[in-house]
């Protein structure tokens, strides 16, 4: 057992790879990401793509936490929207199952936000999927400021779930150490 600051930890550290934000409002919803990715307090990469598109792009997927993880749940989730024929609820529902039941699975350290033309859903490793009720989901280190300027954004602005993602990541790129403006946005009509 390493103790606590040893020379492996400090190499190994806290990896963040965070801020997702998906808004839907009318027929459209988008999904968006910073590009930071960041060991303890250094920033190791600045423009990672955290956001994927899947089952023939008519499925888009954002994650937080550890990358390595979240490929790894990805590659699952895919397989999954393939044998259920593009079935999101069914899929996520299939894939949250899995994760909490796997040992191999269960220590997979991040979170999914899963979204079609229908659902927008965030995805856990506890095996709950869970569907917003307004149509916000936010991850990640700067997810709960995106959140909240996505919320006040669309209850009072006429804009679009496009320019609300943008401007929300914005600030919360402006807040969080974790979270930096080079945003990425994929929609779905």
């Amino acid at each position: 057992m390493r103790s606590k600051g040893s020379a492996d930890e400090s190499i190994c550290g806290t990896w963040r790879s965070t801020t997702i934000l998906s808004v839907r409002s009318g027929d459209e919803v988008a999904v968006g990401g910073d590009g930071q990715v960041t060991l303890n307090e250094t920033v190791v990469k600045s423009s990672a793509v955290k956001i994927r598109r899947l089952h023939q792009d008519n499925v888009i997927v954002g994650f937080a936490g550890s990358a390595g993880d979240a490929f790894a749940l990805l590659d699952r989730f895919s397989n999954k929207l393939e044998t259920y024929q593009g079935n999101l609820l069914r899929s996520a529902h299939e894939l949250a199952k899995e994760w909490r039941t796997d040992r191999a699975l269960r220590p997979l350290q991040s979170l999914l936000v899963a979204v079609d033309g229908k659902y927008s859903l965030l995805i856990t490793g506890n095996g709950e999927v869970i569907e917003p009720d307004d149509g916000v989901i936010g991850i990640g280190s700067g997810g709960a400021v995106a959140t909240a300027a996505a919320r006040a954004l669309l209850r009072n602005t006429e804009l679009g779930p496009t320019e609300i993602v943008r401007k929300s990541l914005e600030l919360a790129a402006e807040i969080c150490v974790y979270t930096n403006s080079q945003i990425r946005i994929e929609t779905l009509p």
